[in-house]
């Protein structure tokens, strides 16, 4: 490639580049959080379901830190950690994961089923509630065969996994969206 043609080439990825950037395009997975929402406490009955790692993960991966573990089912309000910055808390108040059957065969035997994440939360700043009580729900169906019982046990752990990922997604849209 001639020294000119190479010189247009990278003008035109750089301003490619320049004008992705300045439409507020973002690589997936890479959500900014606000400034207020720096340091933050889940505040949940079980943190071990699988949003609560999802949501912890995409947190962390966007950069917040996270102050002491909230006792379960308080009403703590915002405080300070030790350096004085404003804990930003995260109140997941349902966090379940339903099992429906959608369809039998002819011998009345479940062939598919619909499963269904929903998750209820909110989030405070200093003492205010910034996001007020949202519900956001992920649905999809499973195919079930008997015969393949243990496989299909493990495709709906990752079913259910997937559904987590995807609302952790969207809370950390929603939170990310914040001034």
């Amino acid at each position: 490639m001639r020294p000119a043609a190479r010189a247009m080439a990278v003008t035109a990825l750089a301003a490619v580049l320049s004008a992705l950037g300045g439409c507020g395009f973002a690589l997936q997975g890479a959500t900014p959080l606000p400034a207020a929402v720096s340091l933050v406490r889940v505040d949940t009955a079980d943190p071990r379901t699988a949003f609560a790692g999802a949501l912890q993960r995409r947190l962390r991966g966007a950069g917040a830190t996270f102050a002491g573990p909230a006792l379960a089912g308080s009403a703590q309000a915002a405080a300070a950690d030790p350096q004085g910055r404003a804990v930003a808390v995260l109140r997941i108040e349902r966090d379940e994961l339903l099992e429906r059957v959608a369809s039998l065969s002819a011998r009345n035997v479940p062939r598919e089923y619909e499963y269904t994440y929903i998750v209820r939360w909110s989030l405070e700043r200093d003492g205010v509630r910034s996001i007020e009580t949202a519900e956001i729900t992920a649905s999809r169906n499973l195919t079930f065969d008997e015969r393949r019982v243990l496989a299909k046990q493990r495709e709906r752990e990752q079913l259910r996994d997937a559904l987590a990922e995807e609302l952790a997604g969207v809370v950390l849209q929603r939170i990310s969206g914040l001034r």
